[in-house]
């Protein structure tokens, strides 16, 4: 059985700098921030006292899928992370029984992270990240 858990909560952002100044007033801290490539994304972790965590995600440029998601929605949740303890043995599983996955294979994350991602039209509407823990 795959354990599972909620990582963070991605949200989509045209700045970072802006975005984070009225989650540090409600208490988040500023953890890690990267650079990720391969997904035209900059990227900012905030932690709560009690350990939640939310990814600020700001585009490098227009056609990244964040930048796409902020054209077409604006500013906002733009994705659910949960932890998994076995990410190839679900992709399998979700695949097995018909989820739509935006990719099949699991990439390297912000963090290092192996992860994929959900399409929404397989889960009610929310872009769903899968990472291994």
């Amino acid at each position: 059985m795959n354990k599972i858990s909620v990582d963070h909560i991605g949200i989509a952002t045209e700045s970072i700098e802006i975005s984070k100044i009225f989650w540090n007033l409600i208490g988040f801290k500023d953890s890690s921030n990267h650079i990720v490539e391969n997904q035209g994304v900059k990227v900012q972790y905030l932690t709560g006292e009690s350990g939640a965590k939310i990814e600020l995600l700001e585009p490098l440029f227009s056609e990244s899928p964040v930048g796409r998601f902020i054209s077409k929605n604006g500013p906002g949740i733009q994705q659910l992370a949960v932890t998994v303890s076995d990410i190839t043995g679900l992709i399998i599983k979700l695949k097995e029984n018909g989820i739509i996955l935006i990719n099949d294979a699991p990439t390297k994350g912000a963090d290092g992270r192996l992860i994929s991602f959900i399409h929404p039209k397989s889960t009610g509407g929310v872009l769903v990240e899968i990472i291994q823990e």
